[in-house]
């Protein structure tokens, strides 16, 4: 076995084990420290896709910025034990019946899919890089790109008027 594949298993291992334990956690705060994990592992992945860039993003936004968001959220709410406790079953019902649906849906969905099968005359090894990227976004993807630029902007600018307090208004 070749050192990448043994790489490869090993840290498909670390994130299917760290998935878990983001679901099955009972403290929120561990949850989202193996959901930081799983993230970094799949960056790992990333990485041997060859898809720096997209290694790179992940970990910035995803376990940086995004995390941090969770982890404030997850402090400013305060859970008590008795929170937990509250669950009634007719919520835990719903929770399984929700989760069977989704599983069914997948699995539904990888029957039909179809996989693309890996052709080394045709490999590039630029396929990952920013330059394809950047090439795909401004040439084939423009107006979406742009769109979306758009709509960030107005959120951001909706976000600020929101935000602003009134000359009136007492600072709590």
């Amino acid at each position: 076995m070749k050192p990448t594949e043994i790489l490869f298993y090993v840290l498909t291992a670390i994130t299917l084990l760290s998935a878990s334990f983001v679901v099955t956690a009972r403290n929120p705060i561990h949850s989202v420290l193996a959901l930081i994990l799983t993230f970094f592992t799949l960056s790992g992945h990333y990485i041997l896709l060859n898809a720096q860039f997209l290694a790179a993003v992940n970990i910035i936004v995803y376990a940086g910025a995004i995390m941090v968001l969770f982890l404030f959220v997850i402090m400013f709410l305060n859970l008590k034990k008795e929170d937990e406790e509250s669950k009634t079953t007719i919520t835990k019902l719903a929770a399984v019946v929700v989760g069977g649906v989704i599983l069914v849906v997948m699995v539904a969905v990888f029957r039909v899919s179809t996989m693309a099968t890996y052709n080394p005359a045709t490999y590039s090894e630029k396929v990952g890089l920013v330059e394809n990227l950047g090439m795909v976004l401004y040439k084939d993807y423009l107006l979406p790109f742009e769109l979306a630029s758009v709509l960030l902007l107005v959120a951001m600018v909706g976000a600020v008027m929101l935000g602003k307090r009134e000359s009136g208004d007492r600072h709590y």
